[in-house]
């Protein structure tokens, strides 16, 4: 059976060369006669994986010695308390920006555990923008500010990374992360969920400055303070440990396309042909601002509802799927990861134009 063109927004596509080495290994890791799903995670082989994923992915995004990597699970859901947990201490207080879905699951999160103090909001938008850099206005004593680079399912992107006057800076970046170069030193915090960008689903990086480390409010269970990862290598429990595995081959795969650098190259080219093509169109339409609008999410609704569904249909039929918008949203949404191959991109525009000259 052929491979379709899979634009899910997450578990989203994996790089067929990950998933064809992968499979070479899946009975035998490099002659130790196991499978990586069947290595003690104490293992010399395994710490070698896990050695090798950190420091790959430390060259990669250039994260300096005053960060740690963690290797965790629970997906960003469960890094929206384990932010306030760890950071809120004694200012018992934080700044966050609502722009979309996540940002609101973040928030409603982090009121748990202090105040939170929305210092702006897109939702009279209909969040299809986001706020005006010169608009933002941080309270001096709050813990930190939280924000969502770019929300998967409204498709709106920060252009920007906003200026906190020296406060930590924590970003949910679940969807970008990868995607192009970024100047960690600016961030108190990144974490993402893996299962766009990364790898599998089961995995969550975290990139925490070592200063924001080790300071948990009361009551906060071991497992959930930063502290505690931190000082074993990620290794306090049993991690995902086949899930690392495989973002430490895409990590590789990384490099040997050339970096994030390049890999920022062919994720605008993608995104700018596809908008270009809803632009250009009168039978398709998207909403977003267009100077916030996402390399990594499309989001798009057709002229007519109603042939919503003989898109999706028609589409499968032709190779591509997962394009259904999310249901609170509705229309469609193509994710175009990195995985996502520019031709794969091509092939829907292609299929796109041929629907609306039958359609339209």
């Amino acid at each position: 059976m052929s491979r379709v063109y899979n634009f899910s927004a997450g578990p989203a596509a994996l790089p067929t060369e990950v998933l064809e080495q992968a499979r070479e290994e899946l009975l035998d890791w490099r002659g130790s006669g196991m499978s990586v799903m069947e290595m003690s995670h104490r293992g010399k082989e395994f710490m070698s994986i896990a050695e090798q994923a950190e420091a790959d992915l430390r060259e990669l995004m250039g994260i300096g010695e005053g960060y740690k990597v963690l290797f965790l699970q629970g997906g960003a859901s469960l890094q929206f308390a384990m932010v306030p947990m760890n950071l809120m201490g004694s200012a018992g207080k934080a700044d966050y920006i609502n722009t979309g879905a996540w940002s609101k699951k973040a928030i409603a999160e982090a009121r748990r555990y202090g105040k939170v103090n929305v210092v702006a909001s897109t939702e009279e938008s209909r969040f299809t923008t986001v706020p005006a850099a010169d608009t933002l206005s941080f309270d001096e004593n709050a813990a930190y500010v939280h924000y969502t680079p770019n929300e998967t399912i409204g498709g709106v992107e920060f252009p920007y990374v906003p200026e906190t006057g020296g406060l930590p800076l924590v970003a949910d970046m679940s969807s970008t992360i990868l995607s192009r170069p970024v100047e960690v030193e600016k961030f108190g915090i990144i974490y993402a969920g893996a299962q766009k960008n990364v790898g599998p689903a089961g995995l969550t990086l975290v990139i925490v400055r070592e200063d924001l480390i080790g300071s948990p409010i009361a009551g906060t269970p071991t497992m959930l303070d930063y502290g505690t990862h931190a000082g074993s290598g990620s290794m306090y429990n049993t991690p995902p440990t086949y899930s690392l595995y495989m973002a430490g081959l895409v990590f590789q795969w990384l490099k040997r396309k050339g970096g994030l650098a390049a890999m920022a190259e062919i994720n605008r080219r993608k995104a700018e042909k596809l908008y270009a093509a809803i632009d250009a169109s009168g039978f398709y339409s998207n909403p977003v601002d267009p100077v916030c609008r996402s390399w990594m999410n499309v989001p798009f609704t057709l002229a007519d509802p109603a042939l919503d569904a003989t898109f999706l249909a028609e589409a499968k039929e032709a190779g591509l799927v997962t394009l259904k918008g999310h249901r609170s949203v509705g229309g469609m949404r193509a994710s175009i990861y990195n995985a996502m191959p520019e031709e794969g991109v091509d092939a829907l525009i292609a299929f796109m134009a041929e629907f609306e000259r039958q359609h339209a």
